[in-house]
């Protein structure tokens, strides 16, 4: 068994996979008893880091591949229960406020309201989250401070922050998201979660 049960997962809203890991999530951890360490990034910047792109533009081109990956999500979906799931109508969608909101939460129960409501509002309502009016209402719903949390976000300490967990995940060796991390060993997409529970049980 590996010395740390911690999975460091690099995370953004704007991934649809990062979404489907995260509701995937918790049968893993009921049978690991692993604890996940959510680190908020920037997908963009670290696309723009590392020269790579989203999978909707860099497979644009590939004859069958973009159905393919459609096929490869409704099996994810599928085998996970995950039922609230929808596409969403705006995607792609910018997470840039959303994901400096979640770097402005207390660490916790506000990190965990605020994740949740906030996932949802992305990949289960199909509401237009690069808009603060709409990310307001989310919050606001959710029962937390929107006004308070949407006003830290715009501070430099939540952005640096933000922009710090980016770059460290990048300098760790992330180029996308889903990105996972059980000590030094790194898991790349949502389709790794069965190695990542074979090293926990190893």
């Amino acid at each position: 068994m590996p010395a740390s049960k911690t999975i460091d997962f690099i995370f953004d809203f704007a991934s649809l996979n990062a979404y489907l890991a995260w509701r995937a999530l918790p049968e893993l951890v009921g049978r690991t008893g692993a604890t996940v360490n959510v680190i908020p990034c920037l997908l963009g910047g670290i696309f723009k880091a590392t020269g790579n792109q989203a999978p909707f533009s860099a497979f644009a081109g590939i004859r069958g591949k973009l159905d393919y990956e459609m096929l490869e999500i409704r099996r994810f979906v599928k085998a996970h229960g995950i039922t609230a799931f929808q596409m969403n109508p705006h995607f792609p969608v910018n997470s840039l406020l959303a994901m400096r909101g979640l770097c402005a939460c207390a660490p916790g129960e506000e990190f965990d309201r605020y994740l949740d409501a906030v996932l949802a509002g992305f990949w289960e309502r199909g509401l237009q989250m690069g808009d603060a009016a709409v990310l307001a209402g989310v919050l606001d719903e959710a029962g937390l401070e929107a006004e308070r949390l949407l006003s830290l976000a715009q501070t430099d300490a939540v952005k640096a922050k933000l922009a710090d967990n980016t770059a460290a995940a990048v300098e760790r060796g992330a180029f996308g998201a889903p990105t996972f991390w059980v000590g030094d060993e790194m898991f790349f997409g949502k389709e790794r979660l069965g190695q990542i529970e074979d090293l926990l049980f190893a």
